[in-house]
């Protein structure tokens, strides 16, 4: 049973989660264990991404699952040679790519990034915007 730890459920999948597991479950029985094939045989990074490719070719979900499962693989049993964990900011994220091709690091919304800089949801001032009313 996964630890919400307050995190909304509308901010999980656990179809995708279960998904992830039943394919690790299947690739097990079929192929062996992960530490039987990475890092030493098999590129889990490579693999991602073309998982990435195909589903971008052809919309089928259940590569995103395939993909995410690579992407553990790797945290679990690295090839990078400078692999490490290090809990991160918002300072050292590369930030998102939004739909019009620009990349920064700001909330959904306008609302939702004056909160984010310090203001409030009634009061604009000391958040996104300089001063009440911009």
């Amino acid at each position: 049973m996964l630890d919400y730890n307050g995190t909304p459920e509308s901010e999980v999948s656990v179809a995708f989660l279960q998904g992830m597991v039943n394919r690790m479950g299947v690739s097990y029985f079929k192929y062996g264990a992960v530490r039987e094939a990475y890092p030493s045989r098999v590129d889990a990074i490579r693999s991602l991404k073309q998982r990435l490719d195909q589903y971008e070719k052809t919309g089928n979900t259940e590569f995103l699952m395939d993909a995410a499962n690579f992407a553990m693989i790797e945290f679990m049993a690295p090839r990078h040679p400078k692999a490490h964990f290090k809990a991160t900011d918002s300072d050292e994220s590369p930030g998102r790519v939004w739909n019009s091709g620009s990349i920064n690091d700001h909330a959904n919304t306008t609302s939702r990034e004056n909160i984010r800089r310090g203001g409030s949801a009634r009061v604009t001032s000391g958040g996104f915007y300089k001063r009440e009313g911009d």
